[in-house]
């Protein structure tokens, strides 16, 4: 899948280990990482469903986007690029159909 980082900030330190740890600690870096790996693997949003880290869509104000666990309580928020996201006749996403994100931030949004 095509993964885009939405800030610069944010994309200087996925791309550089000794920053992301700088930045998030060892654990947290760790979790990024294999999060990061497991999109870049995916073909579509759909592969990533049943992988460890509870990939899931947000609902309420955060509708669009989806999240994953890191190190709780924190979460990697992405949305999709794909404009308009493809929706079934219920009006339910099509992850399958989803094969770009970009990604928002790392957050505790609870």
């Amino acid at each position: 899948m095509e993964i885009e980082i939405a800030h610069k900030k944010l994309s200087k330190c996925a791309n550089d280990e000794r920053k992301l740890k700088a930045q998030f600690g060892n654990l947290m870096a760790k979790k990024i990482r294999i999060r990061l790996d497991d999109l870049k693997a995916a073909e579509t949003l759909e592969d990533t469903r049943y992988l460890p880290g509870n990939y899931h869509e947000l609902v309420g104000n955060r509708k669009g986007q989806w999240a994953c666990d890191l190190h709780q309580p924190n979460r990697l928020v992405s949305e999709p690029t794909e404009d308009p996201i493809s929706e079934d006749t219920n009006g339910r996403y099509i992850w399958k159909e989803i094969k770009s994100i970009r990604i928002l931030e790392i957050i505790d949004y609870h």
